[in-house]
């Protein structure tokens, strides 16, 4: 089969323009097309108004050689990649110690599927509860303002990418077509076979939970387990009398001890214990740049019209989102992140007494508003003043989560102390005034916003960059600096605050048969990125087993 890219058709195009569009950007004829299949479909919207659709077609033709020969030089017309995924290994008779992986999320599911699948039967230890259980745990924070540490959006069963957009995107390189492992083992669960061939494929929070479920059985059929309301307390390490260490189990929070040779560390971002305790255990780790800010809110038509203009609604397109970024006068680089149409703004904490925020929306994407991370990025260098144990030149690997818990330490505060979260309107907060009443614009966070001032809510380069930034994206995306929208704060967690050093063959750096993996590590961002490197570990350690 060959794949024809950049295939451009207008958005309200009949069914049959497409096969006759290919065959004529090809030069051949209609019946020497023997099969289409569309592999993405996207948009070009630069032009509101006349938008069009953006194709990737594989397709089965006659004499596909001589025809591939005749574009040879066309970066566009190129053989379709064989994008099957292939099993590395198969787990030997008699395995001592069964493979174990720490934490539940994208990143341990798919570590620990595609170690069932290769026969390991692997033990998943999940810290927080099953999917349902902690589904009602974290309403209970949402509208009871009851937080249970164990069990919310950070801990338990699908991760924190369970109560987001399900956006199922990623920039990573992926040569060996991981993403799309990932895609096919969520559509078999129950994801919208659309993930497959839409540009920016999203599955939203209520399907996940059904996915998520569905993915477990898949790996007890096959022999895995997943043990939940486990969290490791300790890591058992042997170190030999050349000062080689090497991982031989963990231990349990309450008791108890498991053997194992190889432990996938799949932690989300949140695990501040765990770091600690890595960090105790000599395990290498190091401080990573991350960004802070706040949620802002806008109405979704608003968003829609300024991104599609007169063709806003369209089934087709859903409802819009946006990037944005500015590099302000301070040297400091301001960008949305996390961007979600027609969703929410959640609290996202998982300790007592600070206030975290992050964006969720269902796959309909039809709630009032659209929400979006505006943040400011910080380096180790800025974690300095909030960590006792760090000096100019000699930053703690823990100092990132210093400046994490004292942000959200401050926005408990200023919301009240009952887990509202501060907000402020953004012409306010432009203009350095507190504000004192809301507009159209209705902030979506639960339990609720206490309205004031957020000039202290980050630190001072912080504040001074987003104001700056705001009129800028006004002026990139209309009425997005308007003032009564809404801004929320705090959001500290866009990113792990450190990495987990591993060498290229994945084991940790100073560990053997340990292997960091996914967004907690520090090698992922999302859900799509942080089940392929879920993947990648899982090979690693079925190679590390049988012997390479």
């Amino acid at each position: 089969m060959l794949r024809l890219t950049d295939l451009k058709l207008p958005l309200d195009h009949p069914a049959e323009a497409l096969p006759a569009a290919a065959c004529a950007r090809l030069g051949i004829a209609p019946a020497a097309l023997r099969q289409l299949t569309v592999f993405r479909r996207g948009y070009d919207a630069r032009r509101r108004g006349a938008i069009l659709l953006v194709y990737t077609l594989d397709l089965e033709v006659d004499d596909e050689a001589a025809l591939l020969a005749r574009f040879g030089d066309d970066r566009h017309v190129q053989p379709t990649p064989d994008t099957r995924y292939r099993f590395v290994a198969r787990a030997p008779a008699g395995l001592a110690h069964r493979p174990l992986v720490v934490g539940f999320g994208p990143c341990g599911i798919f570590a620990a599927l595609v170690l069932a699948q290769m026969g390991f039967r692997p033990i998943v230890l999940e810290r927080g509860k099953a999917v349902r259980e902690r589904t009602k745990d974290t309403w209970d924070l949402w509208r009871k303002r009851n937080l249970h540490p164990e069990s919310n959006v950070q801990f338990g069963e699908g991760g924190a990418g369970t109560f987001s957009d399900g956006k199922l995107y990623s920039q990573i390189s992926d040569p060996h077509h991981y993403g799309r492992k990932v895609l096919t083992e969520f559509v078999a669960a129950g994801a919208p076979e659309e993930i497959l061939y839409v540009s920016k494929p999203h599955i939203g929070t209520f399907r996940l939970v059904s996915m998520v479920e569905n993915m477990r059985a898949g790996i007890e059929s096959l022999g895995g387990e997943i043990r939940f309301s486990q969290r490791v307390e300790d890591l058992l390490v042997e170190t030999d009398a050349a000062g080689a260490r090497r991982v031989r189990g963990v231990r349990l929070a309450g008791g108890g001890e498991l053997r194992s040779d190889h432990v996938v560390l799949a932690l989300g971002h949140s695990a501040r214990d765990t770091f600690a305790m890595l960090h105790a255990r000599g395990v290498y780790l190091e401080p990573k740049p991350f960004s802070i800010g706040f949620r802002v809110e806008h109405p979704q038509s608003m968003i829609d019209r300024a991104r599609f203009g007169p063709q806003a609604g369209h089934p087709l397109l859903g409802a819009a989102d946006y990037k944005l970024v500015h590099h302000a006068r301070n040297g400091r680089g301001v960008y949305s992140f996390c961007m979600c149409p027609g969703g929410t703004v959640v609290a996202a904490t998982s300790e007592p007494g600070r206030v975290v925020t992050n964006g969720m929306s269902q796959y309909s994407r039809n709630e009032r508003n659209a929400n979006a991370a505006i943040v400011v990025g910080v380096e180790p260098a800025d974690f300095v003043p909030f960590d006792p144990a760090s000096r100019e030149g000699a930053v703690h690997p823990l100092a990132g989560i210093a400046l994490q818990r004292a942000l959200e330490s401050r926005a408990f505060e200023l919301g009240g102390g009952d887990y509202n979260a501060p907000g402020q309107l953004v012409g306010d907060f432009v203009a350095g005034r507190p504000s004192t009443q809301l507009g159209e614009v209705l902030p979506s966070f639960k339990p609720g916003v206490t309205l004031g001032s957020l000039a202290d809510a980050l630190p001072a380069y912080a504040v001074e960059a987003i104001r700056e930034a705001m009129p800028a994206f006004g002026r990139q995306i209309r009425g997005f600096d308007r003032p009564d929208a809404v801004f929320t704060g705090v959001e500290t967690r866009t990113s792990s605050p450190v990495r987990i050093r591993r060498g290229e063959d994945l084991h940790s750096l100073n560990t053997r048969g340990l292997f960091p993996a996914g967004e907690g590590a520090g090698y992922a961002g999302g859900i799509l990125s942080a089940g392929v490197d879920g993947i990648r570990v899982a090979e690693a350690v079925a190679r590390d087993i049988v012997g390479g």
